[in-house]
């Protein structure tokens, strides 16, 4: 049965593509990213901990897995729930927003949220890095790419959009530390409105950002429910977060709390306390989801698409959890010597490896291949430092954090052989 939500405008890929499919248009967005070798490095990239220090912490491969299991679900619910707006031949697919919640992080550099920020840094005087931006660079440009075609994934419009979190370009901000997107990336912006969103005049920064279909909204949403929770999960199972660390935070911080957050703090401490705390976070997942509705929305893509008909509601309660959550991870994990110490070693090598490859390949062209030969030829047959430096930025980005240590050893420790 033909879902009527979506129309031609939607489901147009970035090229022609003629080809006929026993899947849907969506299906086979999502089935191109299972198959790359970008989403399998994930399985080696940070979450919170580094991957295989511990058997059970996440990384950002199972946690893009629930985010689409979220996503999905919120989708079911919705869909379910309010019947004065949808139907079974009028619903939000739920097979877009598995693929945008499987490729929402494929753009992250190794080491985690501190990898993006050091290489952001050694970006600025070649546009920045942001693992959003990259993620919409892989999909339209690095996917199954070979020296004589550069075409990317070749993903609908519907698709790229659904990951467009952020629309503002990086020359219009001031060196900014996040939340754009590259330059060069504002023809996917074109492509997406169809070139309408120039005609609206919005202002760049959070308001042009928050333009976003819905179903970027509900991945945006199941993201956050997956990593505000799950990380807490991670963080008590390897004592980064205990009872003792929680009760002296809550002596510092609970006149600050509201009363949800309050009480949400109070229920986390019995459920460490009995034992049972997986089962517990395992339901607040589920909370989530219920927590979500649906409104009309007035868009200037209204005429266009249905996807900018609808916003997501989150029901206050569960974003002061979000919030609560997020505070908890911060200061009582992020804030450690321990994960400042594998931070400030990330830092290190990342800056050290692209500093030689910024002398080799980007300032100037030496004789040294340090790089493989699929990527080395790419580089050298660029004559611009500029995009130069986004082919060097693409292939550190794409290391998983192990890979980033070898490449390390391997261009400074004399005495490793490997």
């Amino acid at each position: 049965m033909k879902n009527l939500f979506y129309n031609e405008f939607d489901i147009k890929r970035l090229h022609e593509s003629p080809r006929d499919d026993y899947r849907t248009h969506f299906q086979i967005d999502r089935d191109r990213i299972i198959y790359s070798s970008e989403f399998r490095r994930l399985q080696g990239k940070t979450q919170v901990f580094l991957p295989g220090k511990f058997d059970y912490y996440r990384t950002r491969l199972t946690h893009s897995i629930e985010v689409a299991q979220i996503g999905r679900s919120i989708c079911s619910y919705l869909k379910n729930s309010n019947k004065n707006f949808f139907s079974d031949e009028y619903y939000i697919d739920q097979d877009l927003v598995e693929s945008a919640s499987l490729a929402h992080d494929l753009g992250h550099p190794p080491f985690g949220h501190a990898g993006e920020r050091t290489l952001n840094k050694l970006m600025i005087p070649y546009g920045g890095f942001e693992g959003n931006a990259q993620t919409l660079r892989l999909i339209t440009e690095t996917f199954y790419t070979n020296e004589k075609n550069k075409r990317g994934l070749n993903p609908t419009r519907a698709f790229v959009d659904s990951i467009l979190k952020y629309k503002t370009l990086f020359k219009q901000l001031n060196k900014p530390e996040n939340h754009f997107i590259y330059n060069t990336q504002n023809i996917y912006i074109n492509f997406v409105f169809d070139n309408k969103l120039k005609e609206q005049n919005i202002l760049p920064g959070k308001k042009l950002n928050a333009v976003k279909s819905i179903e970027c909204q509900i991945m945006d949403w199941a993201d956050d429910t997956a990593y505000a929770i799950n990380d807490l999960v991670d963080s008590i199972s390897g004592n980064f977060i205990t009872i003792h660390k929680l009760l002296n935070w809550k002596e510092e911080n609970f006149k600050n709390l509201s009363d949800i957050q309050k009480e949400t703090l109070n229920n986390i401490i019995a459920w460490i306390t009995k034992g049972n705390y997986k089962a517990k976070f395992g339901t607040e997942i589920g909370n989530f989801i219920l927590a979500t509705g649906i409104a009309e929305n007035n868009s200037f893509m209204n005429s266009f698409t249905n996807r900018y008909k609808y916003k997501l509601i989150i029901k206050p309660d569960y974003i002061e959890k979000v919030k609560l959550y997020k505070k908890l991870s911060v200061d009582l994990v992020f804030n450690t010597s321990e994960i400042h110490q594998v931070e400030f070693k990330g830092d290190k090598m990342l800056k050290k490896i692209f500093e030689i490859l910024e002398k080799n390949y980007i300032k100037n062209l030496d004789n040294y291949v340090l790089l493989p030969r699929f990527t080395d030829n790419l580089i050298r047959k660029e004559s611009n430092p500029q995009n130069r430096a986004r082919l060097v930025c693409d292939y550190i980005s794409g290391m998983t954090d192990s890979f980033a240590m070898r490449t390390y050893k391997r261009l400074f420790d004399s005495d490793y052989k490997n």
